[in-house]
Parts: structure tokens; sequence; C-alpha cells
């Protein structure tokens, strides 16, 4: 008897501090969207990813016309100069992926500038969020856009407009 009126007694103290808690939400995707930095930061990523995209094909692209070369030349060489087209083939293919590992591999040049533009963006977003946090007494802020397993929550502990306020984009 001791133990059943003992164990609801630590029920209810658990329940009660839980309840004692408050969380709040925020969609990131929202408030990057709310955010002419992160659209023009977003647009500056594409365009030096599609430059170096585009640097990459050129050298695949040199690649397999050596190798279109070789294919239709092949019969008429000696095998000196075979292994020389050979070798010049591959060094062009290594050249390539060499370049693509580069700028997108993931200690590239594409990693580096996306930190170099968002890092600032995201640090000011979290200081903001982080403030409100604090001024309010959550306990818990939690990102609706990468949370999959909430399924519903209830909008009046949605923050993401006082986050964008906090950062001086008014909705």
């Amino acid at each position: 008897m001791k133990r059943s009126i003992l164990f609801i007694v630590a029920l209810l103290a658990i329940c009660t501090a839980a309840n004692a808690q408050k969380f709040a939400l925020i969609d990131m995707e929202y408030i990057l969207k709310n955010i002419p930095a992160y659209e023009r930061a977003n647009e500056e990523l594409n365009k030096a990813s599609q430059n170096w995209m585009d640097e990459v094909e050129k050298l695949s692209q040199e690649a397999q016309t050596l190798y279109q070369d070789y294919q239709s030349n092949g019969q008429k060489l000696t095998a000196a100069q075979k292994t020389a087209k050979e070798n010049a083939i591959v060094e062009k293919e290594k050249s390539a992926a060499e370049l693509r590992r580069a700028y997108f591999g993931p200690e590239g040049e594409l990693s580096k500038k996306r930190n170099e533009l968002m890092q600032p963006i995201e640090d000011e977003i979290y200081n903001a969020v982080k403030e409100i946090a604090t001024q309010k007494g959550y306990a818990a802020v939690i990102d609706r856009a990468s949370a999959t397993s909430i399924i519903f929550a209830t909008p009046s502990i949605d923050i993401s407009n006082e986050v964008l306020a906090k950062l001086g984009y008014s909705n």
C-alpha cells in the first residue's frame, strides 16, 4: 500500500514538473524564406556551384573527346602512341575528379562558401531564438521543419514571427 501511494505521489510530482516547463516551436524554413540576405546568399551559392560544375564538365568533356579520338584512330597508332594517348585520357579524367572533389567534396569550396555565407545568418537566428527563449522562459525551442515526429502543434506556441521581428524583418 505504501508503495502504491509513494508511486502515485512520485507520478504526480513528475507530471507537475513536466507541465511547468514551457516549449515553443519555430519553422526554420519559414524564417529563412523571409530573410532577404539568405535568398541572396543562396543565389550566390547557386551561381558559384554552377560555375564550378561547368568547369568540371569542361574537363570531363575534354577527356571524353580524347577518348573518342583514341577510339577512332586507335588502329593507326603505334604501341607507344597508344600508351601516350591512354595516359593523357587517364590524366584528364583524374584532373576532372580532383577538381570535382576540390569544389564539391566534404571539405570543398562549396562547403566553405556555404559556411562563409550562411553561418552569420544562422548565428543571428540562433541568438534571436536564444534571447526570446530566455526572456519568455522556454525550456526548449524545437524546429518544426526538422522535427519529423511532430504531428500536430498548437500554432500559439510557434514563435517564428517573433524571431523574424527580433531580427528586424516584419511579416
